[in-house]
């Protein structure tokens, strides 16, 4: 069993930062991607970034630049340091982590709001 714990999100006012951590405990293949994910009220769930255990990553467009991801492979822990925030980054974030066609965990996911 995997699961999958985040912690870091709240609110924030325009221009602000937040960290996020997401620790992964269980059965976790080492050779892995993590990321983060977001879904806003009324709209699905996206990708936001994601890393490899290699430390390969990809972002989505509208947060290059601004947001970093990084993991530490010791620990398990996925992190998501978030800049410049927006209010259209408020959203609930969700950290997952998949190996192979059928490993495919979600963590519970931590509020992100951005406002004034």
């Amino acid at each position: 069993q995997v699961q999958l714990v985040e912690s870091g999100g709240g609110l924030v006012q325009p221009g602000g930062s937040l960290r996020l951590s997401c620790a992964a405990s269980g059965s976790i293949f080492s050779i892995n991607v993590m990321g983060w994910y977001r879904q806003a009220p009324g709209k699905q769930r996206e990708s936001v970034a994601t890393i490899t255990s290699r430390g390969s990553t990809i972002y989505a467009d509208s947060v290059k630049g601004r947001f970093t991801i990084s993991r530490d492979n010791a620990k398990n822990t996925v992190y998501m340091e978030m800049n410049s925030l927006k209010p259209e980054d408020s959203a609930v974030y969700y950290c997952n982590v998949a190996w192979g066609p059928r490993n495919n965990y979600w963590g519970q996911g931590t509020q992100v709001t951005v406002s004034v």
